[in-house]
C-alpha cells in the first residue's frame, strides 16, 4: 500500500472515530431536546465555524451546479442522517441504531457505482443485497418475535440511504473545491432554513436540557456536523473511495461500545449477532468491488 493509500485510510479512520459518538450522544441529547432542534440548531452553530473559516482562508465561490450538488450533499448529511436518527432514538436504543448505521459502507459503496456507472462483479450486489436483508430480519425481529418494520426502523434506513448518497456524492465534490471545503459549503447553504427551522422549534417544541444534553449538542454541532467531515472528506478525497469507505465498518463496533460506556445499554447476544452479520456483509461488498 502505498503512503498515499495509507493517509486517505489513516483521515477516514479519524473521522468515522469522531463519528462513533453521534449516535449515543444524540439518544443522550433526545430526552430533553426535539430532534428537530438538534438537527436543525447543531447545523446552524456548524455553519458559524464554516463562514469563519471559509471567510479566513479567503475560499472562492462554488459555481452554481456545485451548490445544487452541496444542497443534495447537505440534504444527506446536515439535515438527513442527524434527523432521521433522532426520531427513531427516541424510542430505540443506540446500540440497536448503530447495527443498522453499520449498513452505511455497503449502501455508500452501492450508491457510489450507481453515479459513477461502475459495474462492480455480481458478488458485490449478492453481499449487498445480503446486508441489507440482515438489517430488516435484525430490526423485524428485534421488538419481540418477527414484525413489520417499525417507524423508527424505517427512520434510520432513511438515514442510512441519504448519508450514503451524502458521502458518495461529497467525495466527487472533496476532488473539485477541497475536503473542508465541501461540508462548510453545504452548511451555508442550507444554514437560511435551518435557521428558521431552529428559531420556530425554540418557540414551539419542549425544551429541558441539563449541562450533560448542552455538552453532547456542542460534540454533535462542532465535531460531527464539522470537524469529522475535515478528516472524513479528505480521507475520501484522496481514495480510493472504495477502499476508504471500509474503514466505516469500525464505527458500529465504536458506537455499540460507547453506548454501553455513557449509555449504560447492555450489549445483548442479538446486538452483537446483528452487528457482526451485517458489518460482514458491509465488508464483503466493499472488498468484492475493492478486488475488482
Amino acid at each position: 500500500m502505498s503512503s498515499h493509500n495509507r493517509a486517505g485510510l489513516g483521515w477516514g479512520f479519524f473521522g468515522v472515530a469522531l463519528f462513533a459518538l453521534s449516535v449515543p450522544l444524540t439518544r443522550s441529547a433526545v430526552d430533553h431536546m426535539n430532534p428537530v432542534f438538534i438537527t436543525s440548531g447543531r447545523a446552524v452553530v456548524a455553519a458559524l465555524l464554516a463562514i469563519a473559516f471559509l471567510y479566513f482562508r479567503k475560499q472562492p465561490l462554488p459555481t452554481r451546479r456545485q451548490v445544487w450538488r452541496l444542497f443534495l450533499i447537505g440534504g444527506g448529511v446536515v439535515v438527513g442522517f442527524p434527523l432521521f436518527t433522532g426520531l427513531a432514538l427516541q424510542t430505540v436504543p443506540a446500540s440497536h441504531a448503530a447495527v443498522v448505521v453499520g449498513l452505511l459502507p455497503a449502501a455508500t459503496a452501492v450508491i457510489s457505482v450507481i453515479i459513477t456507472g461502475e459495474r462492480p462483479p455480481l458478488r458485490f450486489w449478492i453481499f449487498a443485497i445480503a446486508g441489507a436483508l440482515a438489517v430488516v430480519i435484525f430490526t423485524a425481529t428485534s421488538h419481540g418475535g418477527f414484525e413489520p418494520l417499525q417507524l423508527e426502523d424505517l427512520y434510520l434506513l432513511a438515514a442510512v440511504v441519504v448519508t450514503a448518497y451524502g458521502y458518495a456524492e461529497g467525495a466527487l465534490v472533496s476532488r473539485e473545491i477541497g475536503s473542508w471545503q465541501t461540508i462548510s459549503w453545504a452548511l451555508v447553504v442550507w444554514s437560511p432554513i435551518l435557521l428558521v427551522v431552529t428559531i420556530w422549534s425554540l418557540l414551539n417544541q419542549p425544551f429541558t436540557p441539563d449541562i450533560t444534553d448542552w455538552g453532547a449538542f456542542a460534540y454533535l454541532a462542532a465535531v460531527s456536523m464539522f470537524f469529522g467531515f475535515f478528516a472524513w472528506y479528505r480521507g475520501l478525497a484522496i481514495g480510493p473511495v472504495s477502499a476508504v469507505s471500509q474503514v466505516q465498518l469500525t464505527q458500529p463496533v465504536m458506537s455499540i461500545m460507547w453506548s454501553a460506556i455513557i449509555l449504560g445499554e447492555a450489549i445483548t447476544p442479538q446486538v452483537l449477532l446483528g452487528g457482526t452479520v451485517v458489518i460482514a456483509c458491509a465488508a464483503l461488498a466493499v472488498r468484492s468491488r475493492l478486488s475488482r
